[in-house]
């Protein structure tokens, strides 16, 4: 609880029906004024918790709060494990908002791993795009083959088999050993960091803390119910214990939470500081013939947004010159474009770094041909290709006049 947003009074009581309970659910006395800005996370507990988390306390809790989710079996009904992995790979690094069209789409066109590992990576590329991170869905498609090839369509119940498939690593493995097979194991992502480290009042640092963190976390996996446990800690960690005001006054591990005991939860995990990546820059190169249609080309299977659909662009350097962009721009035979620079850049950031593109654009006649390694695609079927969000933002940008045909602008040589 900051002590800028306290609003009881030294006597209530955060538990108490009478009154509602801030976002952490402290109870902490009001300081003394020249205590008033003494730094929160090096706050002295007040008393150690009286009793240690039992997992029958979040059960309970999950049981009256879980969340509906499309790829959730209902209460008593056993998970499809196509669903369970399904998910589990969407919702690494995204949120379940921008998951769950994804999902019902995916689950519409490929219902199980074998019409899925049947497709081809084009049409799995093209119904991704948009959700970012397209390792992820390479990697969705190969380990989909992968569990028709080695395990006839079943995907194997342990983690150890688990993480030998393509695109599973620990976490995933765990998250669908526990939810789809029952077993006793801990899942430990983002959130369940955050539970776990302020439930213990862990002090080390992330990443170092990692270890610790799932040692903890493997100590509370009851023995049944392995599976509700896991999403019950993923519920928590997104609903009660957020990153920056957990609702302590209804989680249901209130009483052994140290950190809460502490005052200080939103401190928790202890985080060292991250590196940013060094900005790079690069151009864009928006080629329009005047019968609608806008040069595309598929970048390599593998590395960054690997087979994925684009524009034409330079390298991507942290020393990236402006005045030497046009060297780089596609050769169109016979063609002589006029490459205008639009004003302003793209910004994009990705994992590692931070990415600005300035875009060029050129109309061309009808019959231009396509150099060697690209090809023309209509406008009205872009939305159809596999085009991550950095081009989806390129080819807005070069729309701000109108991405409409025009009469060519260029020279003949």
């Amino acid at each position: 609880m900051t002590l800028a947003g306290a609003k009881l009074s030294r006597k209530q009581d955060a538990s108490s029906p009478a009154q509602e309970p801030d976002a952490q659910g402290s109870r902490a006395k009001a300081p003394r004024p020249q205590e008033s800005h003494a730094r929160a996370p090096r706050a002295r507990a007040r008393r150690a918790p009286e009793r240690e988390p039992a997992a029958s306390d979040l059960l309970d809790w999950y049981d009256r709060h879980r969340r509906d989710l499309p790829w959730r079996a209902a209460a008593g009904v056993i998970p499809d494990p196509y669903r369970v992995w399904l998910s589990e790979i969407m919702l690494q690094q995204t949120t379940v908002t921008a998951v769950v069209p994804y999902f019902a789409r995916f689950l519409a066109r490929w219902p199980n791993v074998e019409t899925l590992a049947a497709a081809a990576l084009d049409d799995v590329l093209k119904f991704w795009a948009g959700l970012g991170y397209y390792a992820r869905a390479r990697n969705l498609h190969a380990c989909a083959q992968a569990v028709v090839q080695r395990h006839g369509g079943r995907f194997p119940s342990t983690e150890a088999q688990l993480t030998e498939l393509p695109g599973i690593g620990p976490y995933t493995a765990a998250a669908i050993a526990a939810i789809a097979f029952e077993a006793r194991a801990a899942a430990v992502d983002g959130n369940v960091e955050r539970v776990v480290a302020r439930l213990f009042a862990l002090e080390q640092e992330l990443p170092a803390a990692k270890p610790e963190i799932r040692k903890l976390a493997v100590g509370l996996v009851p023995a049944r119910r392995s599976g509700d446990f896991a999403q019950a800690m993923m519920d928590l960690g997104a609903t009660i214990c957020t990153p920056r005001r957990p609702a302590c006054g209804v989680c249901p591990w209130m009483q052994p939470c140290r950190a809460r005991h502490r005052g200080d939860p939103a401190s928790f995990p202890r985080r060292s500081r991250k590196r940013e990546g060094l900005l790079r820059r690069g151009a864009a190169f928006v080629a329009l013939r005047a019968d609608g249609c806008v040069l595309m080309r598929q970048r390599p299977p593998k590395g960054l947004l690997g087979g994925m659909t684009e524009v034409p662009t330079t390298e991507w350097t942290h020393g990236f010159d402006a005045d030497e962009a046009l060297r780089e721009a596609p050769r169109l035979g016979r063609a002589r474009p006029r490459w205008r620079r639009l004003p302003g850049v793209v910004s994009h950031v990705f994992t590692h770094f931070p990415l600005e593109l300035v875009i060029y654009r050129a109309q061309l006649a009808a019959g231009a041909i396509a150099p060697a390694g690209t090809r023309w695609i209509p406008l009205a079927d872009l939305d159809g290709e596999a085009l991550p969000s950095l081009m989806r933002k390129v080819m807005a940008h070069a729309a701000g006049e109108s991405l409409r045909p025009r009469q060519p602008d260029q020279r003949s040589g």
